[in-house]
Protein backbone atom coordinates (compact mmCIF):
# COMPACT_ATOMS: atom_id res chain seq x y z
CA UNK A 1 0.00 0.00 0.00
CA UNK A 2 1.64 3.52 -0.79
CA UNK A 3 0.44 6.80 0.69
CA UNK A 4 2.17 9.89 0.71
CA UNK A 5 2.71 10.08 4.77
CA UNK A 6 2.05 7.80 7.84
CA UNK A 7 1.77 9.19 11.06
CA UNK A 8 2.25 7.20 14.20
CA UNK A 9 0.21 8.07 17.22
CA UNK A 10 -3.30 9.63 17.11
CA UNK A 11 -2.73 12.31 19.78
CA UNK A 12 -2.70 15.91 19.88
CA UNK A 13 0.31 16.14 17.43
CA UNK A 14 -1.10 13.15 15.39
CA UNK A 15 -4.23 14.14 14.81
CA UNK A 16 -3.67 17.80 14.06
CA UNK A 17 -0.86 17.05 11.76
CA UNK A 18 -3.20 14.62 9.81
CA UNK A 19 -5.89 17.43 9.60
CA UNK A 20 -3.40 19.67 8.07
CA UNK A 21 -1.77 17.24 5.38
CA UNK A 22 -5.40 16.29 4.42
CA UNK A 23 -6.27 20.38 4.35
CA UNK A 24 -3.04 20.55 1.68
CA UNK A 25 -4.41 17.36 -0.22
CA UNK A 26 -1.67 15.22 1.36
CA UNK A 27 -2.80 11.13 1.72
CA UNK A 28 -1.70 10.18 5.30
CA UNK A 29 -2.41 6.72 7.06
CA UNK A 30 -2.84 7.53 10.78
CA UNK A 31 -1.89 4.68 12.75
CA UNK A 32 -2.86 4.03 16.32
CA UNK A 33 -1.62 1.57 19.00
CA UNK A 34 -4.56 1.62 21.23
CA UNK A 35 -8.15 0.58 19.81
CA UNK A 36 -10.14 3.48 22.19
CA UNK A 37 -9.36 6.55 24.00
CA UNK A 38 -8.44 5.74 28.16
CA UNK A 39 -10.79 6.37 30.21
CA UNK A 40 -8.80 8.91 31.88
CA UNK A 41 -7.57 12.82 30.67
CA UNK A 42 -4.23 13.96 31.22
CA UNK A 43 -4.63 17.29 30.16
CA UNK A 44 -7.38 19.81 30.69
CA UNK A 45 -6.44 23.01 28.42
CA UNK A 46 -5.93 24.39 25.20
CA UNK A 47 -4.12 27.88 25.49
CA UNK A 48 -4.62 31.24 23.22
CA UNK A 49 -2.14 30.26 20.85
CA UNK A 50 -4.07 26.96 19.81
CA UNK A 51 -6.92 28.36 19.80
CA UNK A 52 -5.54 31.43 17.67
CA UNK A 53 -4.49 28.20 15.04
CA UNK A 54 -7.24 26.85 15.01
CA UNK A 55 -9.17 29.60 13.82
CA UNK A 56 -7.00 29.83 11.11
CA UNK A 57 -8.84 26.60 9.77
CA UNK A 58 -12.34 27.79 10.82
CA UNK A 59 -12.16 24.85 13.53
CA UNK A 60 -11.48 26.89 16.58
CA UNK A 61 -15.50 27.45 17.45
CA UNK A 62 -15.86 23.47 17.34
CA UNK A 63 -13.60 23.35 20.81
CA UNK A 64 -14.94 26.71 22.28
CA UNK A 65 -18.15 25.52 22.03
CA UNK A 66 -17.33 23.16 24.71
CA UNK A 67 -14.85 24.28 27.15
CA UNK A 68 -15.05 26.85 30.28
CA UNK A 69 -13.18 30.28 29.29
CA UNK A 70 -10.92 31.48 32.10
CA UNK A 71 -10.26 35.10 31.76
CA UNK A 72 -6.22 33.56 33.75
CA UNK A 73 -3.27 32.20 33.54
CA UNK A 74 -0.91 30.51 36.17
CA UNK A 75 3.22 30.82 36.18
CA UNK A 76 4.62 27.99 38.20
CA UNK A 77 3.63 28.39 42.03
CA UNK A 78 2.51 32.06 41.93
CA UNK A 79 -0.53 32.70 44.03
CA UNK A 80 -2.52 34.99 42.11
CA UNK A 81 -3.25 34.18 38.64
CA UNK A 82 -2.26 36.09 35.93
CA UNK A 83 -4.47 38.13 34.14
CA UNK A 84 -4.85 37.98 30.22
CA UNK A 85 -8.65 38.92 29.91
CA UNK A 86 -7.67 42.62 28.70
CA UNK A 87 -4.55 41.70 26.99
CA UNK A 88 -6.22 42.26 23.74
CA UNK A 89 -5.51 38.88 22.44
CA UNK A 90 -8.09 36.92 20.05
CA UNK A 91 -8.83 34.50 22.52
CA UNK A 92 -8.29 36.40 25.77
CA UNK A 93 -8.75 33.45 28.01
CA UNK A 94 -7.63 29.58 28.42
CA UNK A 95 -10.13 27.00 27.56
CA UNK A 96 -10.78 24.37 30.13
CA UNK A 97 -11.81 21.06 28.05
CA UNK A 98 -10.48 17.54 28.52
CA UNK A 99 -8.00 16.71 26.60
CA UNK A 100 -9.80 13.14 25.00
CA UNK A 101 -12.80 15.20 23.90
CA UNK A 102 -10.25 17.86 21.80
CA UNK A 103 -8.76 14.56 20.60
CA UNK A 104 -12.24 12.94 19.46
CA UNK A 105 -12.96 16.95 17.70
CA UNK A 106 -10.00 16.23 15.86
CA UNK A 107 -10.53 12.92 14.76
CA UNK A 108 -14.01 14.00 13.52
CA UNK A 109 -11.97 17.09 11.77
CA UNK A 110 -9.44 14.39 10.26
CA UNK A 111 -12.37 11.89 9.31
CA UNK A 112 -14.05 14.58 7.43
CA UNK A 113 -11.21 15.26 5.66
CA UNK A 114 -10.60 12.04 4.53
CA UNK A 115 -7.71 10.49 6.89
CA UNK A 116 -7.44 6.72 7.34
CA UNK A 117 -7.46 6.69 10.47
CA UNK A 118 -6.00 3.08 11.75
CA UNK A 119 -7.10 2.38 15.25
CA UNK A 120 -5.69 -0.96 16.91
CA UNK A 121 -2.47 -0.99 14.51
CA UNK A 122 0.53 0.16 16.36
CA UNK A 123 4.17 0.86 14.51
CA UNK A 124 6.31 -1.81 15.54
CA UNK A 125 9.15 -1.39 12.75
CA UNK A 126 10.60 0.17 9.35
CA UNK A 127 13.14 1.40 7.17
CA UNK A 128 13.99 4.45 4.85
CA UNK A 129 15.69 5.06 2.29
CA UNK A 130 16.48 7.75 -0.43
CA UNK A 131 13.02 7.71 -1.92
CA UNK A 132 10.72 6.70 1.14
CA UNK A 133 9.80 5.01 4.15
CA UNK A 134 8.07 1.18 4.67
CA UNK A 135 6.27 0.71 7.60
CA UNK A 136 5.86 -2.76 9.09
CA UNK A 137 6.65 -4.15 5.60
CA UNK A 138 3.53 -3.40 4.34
CA UNK A 139 3.01 0.22 3.84
CA UNK A 140 5.03 2.78 1.79
CA UNK A 141 5.26 6.09 2.05
CA UNK A 142 7.26 9.23 1.06
CA UNK A 143 7.31 10.21 4.70
CA UNK A 144 7.24 9.20 8.41
CA UNK A 145 6.03 11.24 11.38
CA UNK A 146 6.75 10.04 14.85
CA UNK A 147 3.81 11.70 17.19
CA UNK A 148 4.03 8.60 18.87
CA UNK A 149 4.36 9.78 22.41
CA UNK A 150 7.98 10.17 25.02
CA UNK A 151 8.52 6.48 24.26
CA UNK A 152 8.49 6.98 20.98
CA UNK A 153 9.18 3.53 18.88
CA UNK A 154 9.69 6.14 15.77
CA UNK A 155 12.21 8.25 17.75
CA UNK A 156 14.12 5.01 18.87
CA UNK A 157 14.03 3.41 15.26
CA UNK A 158 15.47 6.36 13.90
CA UNK A 159 18.26 6.39 16.53
CA UNK A 160 17.57 9.69 17.51
CA UNK A 161 19.12 10.64 20.31
CA UNK A 162 16.93 12.19 23.43
CA UNK A 163 19.36 13.97 25.56
CA UNK A 164 18.39 15.66 28.80
CA UNK A 165 17.70 15.24 33.15
CA UNK A 166 16.30 12.55 34.31
CA UNK A 167 13.59 12.54 36.98
CA UNK A 168 14.59 14.05 40.34
CA UNK A 169 11.62 14.75 42.58
CA UNK A 170 7.97 13.11 41.81
CA UNK A 171 4.84 14.24 42.30
CA UNK A 172 1.50 12.32 42.70
CA UNK A 173 -2.00 13.07 40.64
CA UNK A 174 -5.47 11.75 41.74
CA UNK A 175 -8.79 12.32 39.82
CA UNK A 176 -10.87 11.80 42.87
CA UNK A 177 -14.17 13.54 44.72
CA UNK A 178 -13.31 15.20 48.08
CA UNK A 179 -14.57 18.05 50.39
CA UNK A 180 -12.07 20.89 50.12
CA UNK A 181 -12.13 23.97 47.84
CA UNK A 182 -9.69 24.54 44.37
CA UNK A 183 -6.66 26.61 44.98
CA UNK A 184 -3.16 26.11 46.09
CA UNK A 185 -3.40 24.47 49.76
CA UNK A 186 0.65 24.56 51.02
CA UNK A 187 2.15 21.73 49.41
CA UNK A 188 -1.42 20.68 47.77
CA UNK A 189 -2.51 21.93 44.28
CA UNK A 190 -7.17 21.19 43.64
CA UNK A 191 -7.75 22.03 40.35
CA UNK A 192 -11.97 21.72 39.52
CA UNK A 193 -12.52 19.48 37.01
CA UNK A 194 -16.13 18.54 36.02
CA UNK A 195 -17.75 16.61 38.77
CA UNK A 196 -14.71 15.86 40.36
CA UNK A 197 -11.13 17.79 41.85
CA UNK A 198 -7.49 16.72 40.57
CA UNK A 199 -5.41 16.67 43.34
CA UNK A 200 -1.71 17.06 42.87
CA UNK A 201 0.55 16.61 46.11
CA UNK A 202 4.72 15.93 46.06
CA UNK A 203 5.66 12.10 46.20
CA UNK A 204 7.58 11.16 49.14
CA UNK A 205 9.45 8.35 49.78
CA UNK A 206 7.39 5.09 48.89
CA UNK A 207 8.52 2.20 46.63
CA UNK A 208 8.06 3.99 43.47
CA UNK A 209 7.66 0.81 41.70
CA UNK A 210 4.34 -0.21 43.28
CA UNK A 211 0.92 1.56 41.71
CA UNK A 212 -0.29 4.42 43.56
CA UNK A 213 -3.68 3.51 45.75
CA UNK A 214 -5.96 5.79 47.26
CA UNK A 215 -4.84 4.92 50.97
CA UNK A 216 -1.43 6.41 49.70
CA UNK A 217 -2.62 9.31 47.81
CA UNK A 218 -4.97 10.69 51.04
CA UNK A 219 -2.22 9.82 53.50
CA UNK A 220 0.17 11.67 51.47
CA UNK A 221 -2.44 14.78 51.34
CA UNK A 222 -3.18 14.61 54.71
CA UNK A 223 0.38 15.03 55.40
CA UNK A 224 0.85 17.78 53.70
CA UNK A 225 -2.20 19.49 54.92
CA UNK A 226 -1.81 19.14 58.13
CA UNK A 227 -5.15 17.93 58.52
CA UNK A 228 -7.31 14.61 57.46
CA UNK A 229 -9.42 15.29 54.11
CA UNK A 230 -11.09 12.04 52.97
CA UNK A 231 -10.87 11.38 49.31
CA UNK A 232 -13.20 9.21 47.36
CA UNK A 233 -14.13 7.46 44.17
CA UNK A 234 -10.68 7.50 42.12
CA UNK A 235 -11.04 8.27 38.61
CA UNK A 236 -7.51 8.05 37.78
CA UNK A 237 -3.89 7.61 40.17
CA UNK A 238 -0.69 8.23 38.38
CA UNK A 239 2.70 9.89 39.28
CA UNK A 240 4.84 12.14 37.71
CA UNK A 241 8.38 13.04 37.65
CA UNK A 242 10.23 16.25 36.54
CA UNK A 243 12.07 15.14 33.83
CA UNK A 244 13.84 17.31 30.85
CA UNK A 245 14.48 16.11 27.27
CA UNK A 246 14.38 16.61 23.86
CA UNK A 247 14.89 15.29 20.66
CA UNK A 248 18.74 16.50 19.15
CA UNK A 249 17.02 16.23 15.79
CA UNK A 250 12.98 16.47 14.69
CA UNK A 251 14.17 15.20 11.17
CA UNK A 252 15.81 12.16 10.15
CA UNK A 253 15.82 11.92 6.86
CA UNK A 254 12.54 11.18 5.69
CA UNK A 255 11.35 10.64 9.40
CA UNK A 256 10.23 13.85 11.34
CA UNK A 257 9.21 13.85 15.33
CA UNK A 258 6.86 16.11 16.75
CA UNK A 259 4.71 16.38 20.62
CA UNK A 260 5.58 14.66 23.35
CA UNK A 261 8.20 12.02 20.71
CA UNK A 262 10.05 15.69 20.37
CA UNK A 263 10.42 16.70 23.74
CA UNK A 264 9.23 16.49 27.65
CA UNK A 265 8.93 18.99 30.16
CA UNK A 266 7.41 19.31 33.50
CA UNK A 267 3.75 19.25 33.28
CA UNK A 268 3.66 22.67 35.03
CA UNK A 269 1.31 25.41 33.16
CA UNK A 270 -0.39 22.54 30.90
CA UNK A 271 1.83 23.01 28.09
CA UNK A 272 2.19 19.50 26.20
CA UNK A 273 -1.26 19.31 24.47
CA UNK A 274 -0.42 22.83 23.35
CA UNK A 275 2.95 22.68 22.13
CA UNK A 276 2.57 19.31 19.93
CA UNK A 277 -0.58 21.39 18.27
CA UNK A 278 2.51 23.90 17.44
CA UNK A 279 4.49 20.87 15.94
CA UNK A 280 2.04 20.11 14.08
CA UNK A 281 0.65 23.42 12.55
CA UNK A 282 4.30 24.53 12.22
CA UNK A 283 5.27 21.08 9.81
CA UNK A 284 2.57 20.25 7.94
CA UNK A 285 2.20 22.52 5.44
CA UNK A 286 5.87 22.12 5.00
CA UNK A 287 5.69 18.56 5.01
CA UNK A 288 2.70 19.27 2.43
CA UNK A 289 5.16 21.09 0.29
CA UNK A 290 8.20 18.36 0.55
CA UNK A 291 5.22 15.68 -0.93
CA UNK A 292 4.29 18.21 -4.00
CA UNK A 293 7.55 18.30 -4.81
CA UNK A 294 7.79 22.99 -4.31
CA UNK A 295 9.26 23.43 -1.20
CA UNK A 296 12.89 24.96 -1.76
CA UNK A 297 15.45 22.79 -0.54
CA UNK A 298 15.89 24.17 3.16
CA UNK A 299 12.38 24.75 4.00
CA UNK A 300 12.14 21.10 5.44
CA UNK A 301 14.68 21.70 7.64
CA UNK A 302 13.31 25.24 8.74
CA UNK A 303 10.73 22.36 10.76
CA UNK A 304 13.40 21.17 13.21
CA UNK A 305 15.23 24.61 13.42
CA UNK A 306 12.14 26.77 14.00
CA UNK A 307 10.50 24.35 16.72
CA UNK A 308 13.32 22.62 18.29
CA UNK A 309 14.45 26.68 19.42
CA UNK A 310 10.35 27.27 20.54
CA UNK A 311 10.80 23.44 22.46
CA UNK A 312 13.90 24.66 24.03
CA UNK A 313 11.98 28.02 25.56
CA UNK A 314 9.21 25.62 27.29
CA UNK A 315 11.62 23.09 28.67
CA UNK A 316 12.96 25.70 29.54
CA UNK A 317 9.88 28.09 31.60
CA UNK A 318 7.85 24.99 32.69
CA UNK A 319 11.10 23.74 34.61
CA UNK A 320 11.71 27.38 35.91
CA UNK A 321 7.57 27.14 36.66
CA UNK A 322 8.38 23.53 38.71
CA UNK A 323 11.42 24.96 40.53
CA UNK A 324 8.82 27.93 42.51
CA UNK A 325 6.54 25.69 43.13
CA UNK A 326 8.71 23.21 45.56
CA UNK A 327 8.62 23.83 49.29
CA UNK A 328 12.53 25.12 49.10
CA UNK A 329 12.12 28.13 47.17
CA UNK A 330 9.24 30.08 49.22
CA UNK A 331 11.66 33.37 49.17
CA UNK A 332 11.82 33.17 45.39
CA UNK A 333 8.26 32.48 44.75
CA UNK A 334 7.63 35.78 47.38
CA UNK A 335 10.08 37.48 44.98
CA UNK A 336 8.41 36.17 41.65
CA UNK A 337 5.08 37.14 43.01
CA UNK A 338 6.30 40.93 43.40
CA UNK A 339 8.33 41.31 40.24
CA UNK A 340 4.68 40.03 38.23
CA UNK A 341 2.92 42.65 39.74
CA UNK A 342 5.27 45.40 38.00
CA UNK A 343 4.32 46.73 34.40
CA UNK A 344 4.95 44.21 31.75
CA UNK A 345 6.03 41.52 34.10
CA UNK A 346 2.79 39.85 34.03
CA UNK A 347 1.94 40.04 30.95
CA UNK A 348 5.35 38.65 29.66
CA UNK A 349 4.91 35.75 31.99
CA UNK A 350 1.33 35.07 30.86
CA UNK A 351 2.76 35.21 26.98
CA UNK A 352 5.12 32.73 27.89
CA UNK A 353 2.92 30.63 29.56
CA UNK A 354 0.61 30.81 26.47
CA UNK A 355 2.80 30.35 23.84
CA UNK A 356 1.97 33.77 22.56
CA UNK A 357 5.47 35.17 22.85
CA UNK A 358 6.56 32.30 20.35
CA UNK A 359 8.76 34.11 17.31
CA UNK A 360 10.24 32.50 14.68
CA UNK A 361 13.94 33.24 13.37
CA UNK A 362 12.69 35.07 9.92
CA UNK A 363 15.94 36.88 8.49
CA UNK A 364 18.97 38.87 9.59
CA UNK A 365 17.15 42.11 9.08
CA UNK A 366 13.78 41.45 10.48
CA UNK A 367 13.33 44.11 12.88
CA UNK A 368 9.28 44.67 12.52
CA UNK A 369 7.89 43.06 15.94
CA UNK A 370 5.03 40.86 13.64
CA UNK A 371 8.16 39.02 11.61
CA UNK A 372 8.24 35.82 12.83
CA UNK A 373 5.15 35.94 14.78
CA UNK A 374 1.49 34.94 14.10
CA UNK A 375 -0.29 37.88 11.75
CA UNK A 376 -2.58 39.97 14.09
CA UNK A 377 -5.92 39.07 12.89
CA UNK A 378 -7.17 42.33 11.73
CA UNK A 379 -10.10 43.18 9.41
CA UNK A 380 -10.07 43.80 6.27
CA UNK A 381 -12.43 44.44 3.22
CA UNK A 382 -11.82 42.22 0.00
CA UNK A 383 -13.84 43.67 -2.76
CA UNK A 384 -15.66 45.23 -0.65
CA UNK A 385 -16.61 42.08 1.22
CA UNK A 386 -15.31 42.15 5.06
CA UNK A 387 -13.41 39.64 6.18
CA UNK A 388 -10.35 38.74 8.74
CA UNK A 389 -6.84 37.71 8.46
CA UNK A 390 -7.67 34.04 10.17
CA UNK A 391 -10.84 33.60 7.70
CA UNK A 392 -8.17 34.28 4.48
CA UNK A 393 -6.31 31.18 6.02
CA UNK A 394 -9.23 28.86 6.36
CA UNK A 395 -7.88 26.84 3.38
CA UNK A 396 -4.28 26.38 4.34
CA UNK A 397 -2.73 28.29 1.67
CA UNK A 398 0.10 31.15 2.09
CA UNK A 399 -1.71 35.07 1.72
CA UNK A 400 0.06 37.87 0.11
CA UNK A 401 -2.04 41.00 1.52
CA UNK A 402 -1.44 43.71 0.09
CA UNK A 403 -2.94 47.48 1.42
CA UNK A 404 -1.72 48.80 -1.84
CA UNK A 405 1.94 49.25 -2.42
CA UNK A 406 2.76 45.80 -3.83
CA UNK A 407 2.21 45.56 -7.92
CA UNK A 408 2.20 41.84 -8.14
CA UNK A 409 0.30 39.28 -10.38
CA UNK A 410 -1.38 36.32 -8.89
CA UNK A 411 0.83 33.12 -7.80
CA UNK A 412 0.44 29.75 -7.76
CA UNK A 413 0.27 28.48 -4.25
CA UNK A 414 -0.32 31.87 -2.66
CA UNK A 415 -3.11 34.10 -2.78
CA UNK A 416 -2.43 37.18 -3.49
CA UNK A 417 -5.05 39.55 -2.23
CA UNK A 418 -5.68 43.61 -2.21
CA UNK A 419 -7.10 44.61 0.24
CA UNK A 420 -8.85 47.52 2.49
CA UNK A 421 -8.36 47.90 5.78
CA UNK A 422 -11.44 48.72 7.70
CA UNK A 423 -9.45 50.21 10.50
CA UNK A 424 -6.04 51.46 10.30
CA UNK A 425 -3.39 49.24 8.50
CA UNK A 426 -0.20 49.68 10.72
CA UNK A 427 2.15 47.68 7.37
CA UNK A 428 1.69 48.01 3.40
CA UNK A 429 1.74 44.32 2.53
CA UNK A 430 2.67 41.46 4.34
CA UNK A 431 3.21 37.89 2.95
CA UNK A 432 1.71 35.18 6.20
CA UNK A 433 2.73 31.58 5.81
CA UNK A 434 0.00 28.94 6.02
CA UNK A 435 0.53 28.48 9.85
CA UNK A 436 -0.35 32.07 10.07
CA UNK A 437 2.98 33.40 10.50
CA UNK A 438 4.54 36.79 9.50
CA UNK A 439 7.62 35.70 6.83
CA UNK A 440 8.03 39.28 4.85
CA UNK A 441 5.93 42.69 5.11
CA UNK A 442 6.19 46.34 3.94
CA UNK A 443 6.62 48.85 6.88
CA UNK A 444 4.61 51.78 7.62
CA UNK A 445 6.95 53.96 6.19
CA UNK A 446 7.93 51.45 3.14
CA UNK A 447 10.64 49.64 4.32
CA UNK A 448 10.49 45.98 2.54
CA UNK A 449 11.42 43.51 5.56
CA UNK A 450 13.73 41.11 5.83
CA UNK A 451 14.25 41.57 2.06
CA UNK A 452 13.31 41.70 -1.07
CA UNK A 453 9.89 39.65 -1.70
CA UNK A 454 11.05 37.29 -4.17
CA UNK A 455 13.82 35.78 -2.22
CA UNK A 456 10.89 35.32 0.98
CA UNK A 457 8.69 34.11 -2.09
CA UNK A 458 11.43 31.52 -2.94
CA UNK A 459 12.63 30.63 0.56
CA UNK A 460 8.65 29.60 2.10
CA UNK A 461 6.78 29.30 -1.35
CA UNK A 462 9.28 27.73 -3.89
CA UNK A 463 8.21 30.55 -5.73
CA UNK A 464 10.73 32.09 -8.66
CA UNK A 465 10.62 35.29 -10.53
CA UNK A 466 10.35 34.51 -14.22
Amino acid sequence: MHTDVVIAGAGPAGLTLACELATAGVSTILLEREPQRPGFCRGFNLNARSLDAFDRRGIADRFIAEGLKVPSTFFGGLPAPLDIGNLGWDHPYTLGIAQTRVEEILEDRAAELGVDIRRGQGLTTFTQDEDGVTVDGGIRAKYLVGCDGSRSAVRKIAGIDFPGTPNTRYVMLGDVEADIAPGLHGGVFVIPRPGYLRVVVADPDFDRTEPITLEILNSTVDEALGRHVELANPRWLTRFGNATRQAARYRSGRVLLAGDAAHIHPPAGAQGVNLAIADAMNLGWKLAAAVQGWASPELLDTYHSERHAAGARVLLHTQAQALLGGDEVGPLRELFAELSELDGVGKYLAELATGVETRYEIGEFATHPWLGRMAPNIAVAIDGRPTSVAKLLHGGRGVLLDFGVVDHPPLDRIDVLRAEPLDEAPVGAMLIRPDGYVAWLVTGDGRAEPGPLAAALSRWFGLVPA
